[in-house]
């Protein structure tokens, strides 16, 4: 097993991945999509503490998110910042550089649950300018 192949297994095996400061990420289930030779589902929870935010990025996926908890802003490169709440979802292109994500508040944390369609073994969130 090579070296890269053996840090993305330890990452993804990680119960907790820190993105800046507190905000998590826990991977809740993993799955190889046979019918599409390739490619792999990948379901994980994001939990942003009061204030909390993401650096700009992509996934290089299809990200399909659903608010538990609190309030979240998003925004892609070209689009409008949204302010969601429980219950509401928002979607993530392949193509799309996500440039704000974060808690809309800074007294109460938030939660969110992130489906993710993409190449096997590839990185969750690439960093981006």
């Amino acid at each position: 097993m090579t070296l890269l192949k053996l840090g993305l297994l330890l990452v993804s095996l990680a119960p907790v991945t820190p993105l800046r400061g507190d905000v998590k990420v826990t991977p809740l289930l993993s799955k190889d999509l046979t019918e599409v030779p390739g490619k792999e589902a990948l379901v994980i929870t994001v939990e942003y503490p009061p204030g909390g935010s993401d650096p700009i990025h992509r996934h290089n996926a299809h990200a399909f998110v659903y608010v538990l908890e609190g309030s979240i802003v998003m925004q892609l490169s070209g689009g409008k910042e949204v302010t969601l709440t429980p219950g509401q979802t928002f979607y993530e292109g392949p193509d799309d550089v996500h440039v704000v994500g974060r808690n809309a508040s800074r007294t109460k944390p938030a939660k969110f649950l992130v489906f993710l369609v993409k190449n096997k073994g590839a990185p969750v969130l690439i960093p981006t300018q």
